[in-house]
């Protein structure tokens, strides 16, 4: 069986995406990983829904404050400048268009880069949280998830069935195979994780890829 990225490679090769400066919100699971992933002299500033704003890594496990959360419950890190406000602020700077990044996981991707991530049918649960409103307020939308379900179905669909989080918001999906950007004309495979093919990606990946002339492996 081929190899595929661990959730840790995934998060890191999601990292490179963000530049200096840029304000970044990361959803549970996968995104929030990519914190402890920021390149070296790269400023980052990342944004959480509950109400925080310029917080650093995860924090180690020993050193967690009781009082310092991210949106997914997870215990973050203390840096300079760091600020806190109220959950409304939080929000007004998302749907005020000024989050430059979000990275959310996701349940199923269409082909035209509409996201359902908030609903599970099978299971009958679901969590709005911020999804909704980040999906459709954030500059740019990256969406980090496995490439299949657990009994290898696509996640990457022609059409979404399960309930949307938002209409064509995806820009680029990062999984544990591939890099895909979602483009007017269709879904662009970028890169490929190190030992597969083209070929491989489309066998796991229900709308055809437009391959790109300059394919190359997944770079960390």
């Amino acid at each position: 069986m081929k190899q595929r990225l661990d959730r840790e490679t995934m998060a890191m090769r999601v990292a490179r995406e963000f530049q200096d400066g840029d304000v970044v919100n990361l959803g549970i699971g996968i995104p929030t990983l990519a914190s402890n992933f920021i390149p070296e002299g790269r400023q980052v500033i990342f944004h959480t829904e509950n109400g925080a704003l310029g917080f650093g890594p995860i924090a180690p496990e020993g050193e967690e404050d009781i009082d310092l959360i991210n949106a997914g419950g997870q215990f973050i890190t203390r840096l300079p400048g760091m600020c806190f406000f109220h959950h409304a602020d939080s929000f007004a700077m998302i749907r005020g268009g000024h989050i430059d990044i979000t990275v959310l996981g996701g349940l199923q991707v269409s082909e035209k880069g509409d996201l359902a991530n908030w609903m599970s049918p099978e299971r009958r649960v679901g969590n709005i949280g911020g999804a909704m409103d980040l999906a459709v307020g954030s500059k740019r939308v990256i969406v980090a998830m496995g490439h299949t379900t657990r009994d290898g179905q696509p996640k990457i669909v022609r059409e979404c069935d399960y309930p949307l989080t938002a209409k064509e918001c995806v820009d680029l999906i990062v999984t544990d195979v591939a890099v895909i950007e979602v483009t007017p004309h269709g879904l662009v495979l970028r890169e490929v994780a190190p030992g597969w093919s083209a070929e491989e990606v489309q066998a796991l990946t229900e709308p055809q890829l437009l391959v790109a002339e300059d394919l190359k492996e997944i770079e960390l």
